[in-house]
C-alpha cells in the first residue's frame, strides 16, 4: 500500500475517540483537518505535542480546522491522558493499526541501537476538499504546532 502524497485524496478514517463516539474524516467535509499521529499517550514528547495543539485549539478553529490526534492507545487510555492534562483535542484509537498503515506512519524505528516497529510522529494537513495539503514526517515537537497553524492559515 502506498503512503499518501501531497495533492492525493486523504485515506478515510473511521475510529473511536475519547468520549466513545466514532469519528470519520467525512464528518469534517468542507473543513481543514490536522491529523497528527503520535507514538503513545502520557510520554514526554506526546504530552507536549497534545498540550500544544490544545493551547492553540481556538486558533485552529478560527482558521477553519479541526485537530485529531491518533495513536494505538485504547479509548480508555486516551480518556485518562486527556483528563490528566486537560486536553481538548479529539484523540482517536487506532488499536489495530489500520489507519497508521494507510498513512504510512507504522514504521521501523531505532532507540539506543535497538530496532522496533512503532508510530512515526507525523502530521497530515488535509484541505477542506479532502486532499492532502501538507505532510510533516519525523516531527520534532518544539515549534511544530506553530508551523502547522501557519500552514492552516495559508490554505
Amino acid at each position: 500500500m502506498s503512503e499518501p502524497t501531497i495533492g492525493a485524496a486523504a485515506p478515510d478514517i473511521d475510529l473511536p475517540r475519547d468520549g466513545g463516539e466514532q469519528v470519520k474524516l467525512s464528518d469534517f467535509a468542507g473543513k481543514a483537518v490536522v491529523l497528527y499521529f503520535y507514538p503513545r499517550d502520557d510520554t514526554p514528547g506526546c504530552t507536549k505535542e497534545a498540550q500544544g495543539f490544545t493551547e492553540h485549539a481556538a486558533d485552529f478553529e478560527k482558521a477553519g480546522a479541526v485537530v485529531l490526534g491518533v495513536s494505538k492507545d485504547t479509548v480508555a487510555k486516551h480518556e485518562k491522558f486527556s483528563a490528566k492534562y486537560g486536553l481538548n483535542v479529539a484523540l482517536l484509537s487506532d488499536a489495530d493499526g489500520d489507519v497508521c498503515e494507510r498513512y504510512g506512519v507504522w514504521v521501523e524505528k531505532a532507540m539506543y541501537g535497538k530496532k522496533y516497529i512503532g508510530i512515526e510522529r507525523a502530521t497530515f494537513l488535509i484541505a477542506a476538499d479532502g486532499t492532502i495539503a501538507q505532510i510533516w514526517r519525523k516531527v520534532k515537537v518544539p515549534g511544530h504546532v506553530d508551523a502547522v497553524l501557519e500552514a492552516v492559515k495559508a490554505l
